[in-house]
């Protein structure tokens, strides 16, 4: 097939460091290119990809005449598109879609990993009919839909490359907690210093930290007073190599959001690792992770505590499994193709 895809200019595909969405598409590019698809990709000029690459974007991205005229060059290169591809699938922002929403004949596929602007969705359901089809990173993101012209759905949930990930079977008895994500009260880092303190393990936390700001402000307060070295250690910002060795020599991954997160590609990596996760049940947590089978929800940081004493019940090569299942780049990509085929 010859798919179109369209990232945010933001970051490159595949992301240096952080960068969920960014590896989804990457993850997903790649697959369609192996398995022999003709796929061209509106992204980042640094993005390396086996795709044909449309580089765009207008650095730093800050005002709004830079996103009008991103918004404008990825319109123009589908519009020229039109006729020459048999999906068009975007991960950015919707409203590049603009000039060909009209076009019915252009099966078109618009994926969320974020809260969902409704209002924009019914206009573009209004515009695109039966050729436009939304998706989900998780149910979570768009159930209950607000009403009947917000559109077709599916969920299709985000992955990763498992062949990248080394997954382990044991870990020591005093093996650490971890902690992989931006630093910032929403993610809940205070949290999981409280539960690993509860639970009498040591936590190691691994992510960027704001550089100013009320997120910067709550590390300084709240994460850096406890950061000993010991107890808790900070690594800072970690590439894949080093989350790999991190989440593969961990206990548990703890989650305790403070937000309904859609996703988490995080908890994925995880799995990938046959490391469970410890979540706070908000968001998608219920749909991604098998409470007793590849780690635990939790409503509290007693319950979290709790929960890791209750570690030894987990099969990490069961974890494993169910992410190769589940999460896996075979089953996204296959998820998305099988999609593309029944719209195209």
């Amino acid at each position: 097939m010859r798919i179109a895809i369209t990232a945010d200019p933001y970051l490159p595909v595949p992301p240096r460091l952080y960068g969920g969405i960014e590896r989804v598409i990457d993850l997903l590019v790649r697959g369609l290119v192996a398995r022999g698809h003709e796929v061209t990709l509106f992204a980042h000029p640094a993005s390396t990809t086996s795709a044909r690459l449309r580089p765009y974007g207008v650095p730093p991205h800050s005002s709004r005449a830079a996103r009008a005229r991103e918004l404008a060059q990825v319109g123009a290169g589908l519009w020229n598109l039109r006729g020459a591809v048999d999906v068009v699938h975007s991960f950015g922002r919707l409203a590049a879609m603009l000039p060909i929403l009209p076009l019915r004949s252009v099966p078109k596929i618009q994926s969320y990993q974020r809260p969902v602007p409704w209002a924009g969705v019914r206009q573009a359901a209004r515009l695109a009919g039966g050729s436009l089809l939304f998706t989900g990173c998780s149910t979570s993101l768009y159930s209950p839909a607000p009403d009947e012209g917000a559109g077709r759905w599916r969920t299709i949930f985000n992955g990763v490359d498992v062949r990248r990930y080394t997954p382990t079977t044991h870990v020591a008895s005093d093996a650490p907690l971890a902690f992989l994500g931006r630093v910032e009260r929403i993610k809940g880092p205070h949290h999981a210093i409280a539960i690993a303190r509860q639970a009498g393990r040591r936590l190691v936390i691994a992510g960027n930290v704001a550089t100013g700001g009320e997120d910067a402000r709550f590390y300084e307060q709240e994460i850096a007073p406890h950061v000993d070295g010991d107890r808790v250690t900070y690594v800072g910002s970690v590439d894949d190599e080093q989350k790999n060795a991190l989440l593969r020599q961990s206990a548990a991954l703890l989650m305790p959001i403070e937000w309904d997160e859609p996703f988490g590609i995080v908890m994925a990596e995880a799995f990938a690792c046959g490391t469970p996760v410890i979540a706070f049940r908000r968001g998608s947590v219920a749909e991604v992770v098998e409470d007793g089978r590849t780690g635990f929800h939790c409503s509290t940081i007693d319950e979290a505590a709790a929960a890791v004493s209750r570690l030894a019940t987990i099969d990490r090569a069961v974890v494993r499994a169910r992410c190769e299942r589940r999460f896996s780049h075979d089953a996204i990509v296959t998820a998305y193709e099988q999609l593309y085929t029944e719209l195209a």
